[in-house]
């Protein structure tokens, strides 16, 4: 197994991944970084009621989400092979500098903040996709739930061990990305703009775990 599909790793991105999304919402007017069925919902509300410039809030992280999927997948597939560096760990690096930018950015710049932040979120859900083998994710949670509810119910059924302990690391994500949340919002309530880089020093750790990480 590979240091990127550890639960180690998998728990401070699925932190850090809940933090982001407390503090756009929190800290930047509203808008949610990771869970783009909400922008999709409010982007929708919003133009059918001729809010267009608010609609565009939500549309510009949509795309902006669709984009970080594309740029990973491209990295993934220009460096998998033949780099001195895992092609995870140049994803990290991509997203901290994208993170690093953002806590500058001043609140007139939200739209920008928003999207940059997207793209970050995109970029690693499509980056970092197993934990001990099993598919998850690490910047939402209604996957995860889904899967974690379907092995507890296999387990109830057939008693098998693994049923349980797919369920166990599910569930302890989804723990985990809520704690991550709350305390996002905690502490972008005292450190503002600036507590995104939290999520850079999150990201740092992350990195320096996979550095013995093989292709």
């Amino acid at each position: 197994m590979q240091t990127s599909e550890s639960f180690r790793v998998c728990a401070l991105l699925s932190f850090s991944g809940g933090l982001q999304d407390a503090y756009t919402y929190n800290v930047r007017g509203h808008v949610f970084a990771n869970a783009q069925t909400g922008n999709v919902v409010l982007m929708s509300q919003n133009f059918m009621t001729g809010h267009w410039h608010d609609g565009l809030r939500y549309m510009l992280p949509l795309i902006a989400f669709a984009a970080g999927i594309f740029i990973a997948e491209r990295v993934e597939n220009r460096y998998k092979e033949g780099s001195s560096l895992h092609w995870r760990q140049i994803v990290i690096a991509i997203e901290m500098v994208m993170l690093c930018i953002v806590g500058f950015l001043p609140e007139s710049l939200n739209m920008a903040a928003n999207m940059l932040v997207s793209l970050a979120c995109a970029m690693q859900v499509q980056s970092f996709r197993t934990v001990h083998g099993f598919g998850y994710a690490s910047t939402m949670c209604i996957g995860n739930l889904r899967s974690g509810t379907e092995s507890f119910s296999k387990f109830l059924r057939d008693r098998e061990r693994e049923s349980l302990y797919k369920a166990l690391h599910f569930f302890g994500i989804i723990v985990i990305f809520a704690i991550g949340a709350g305390a996002g919002g905690v502490i972008s309530a005292r450190l503002g703009l600036g507590t995104i880089w939290l999520s850079v020093m999150l990201l740092v750790i992350a990195a320096l775990m996979m550095t013995k990480e093989t292709r």
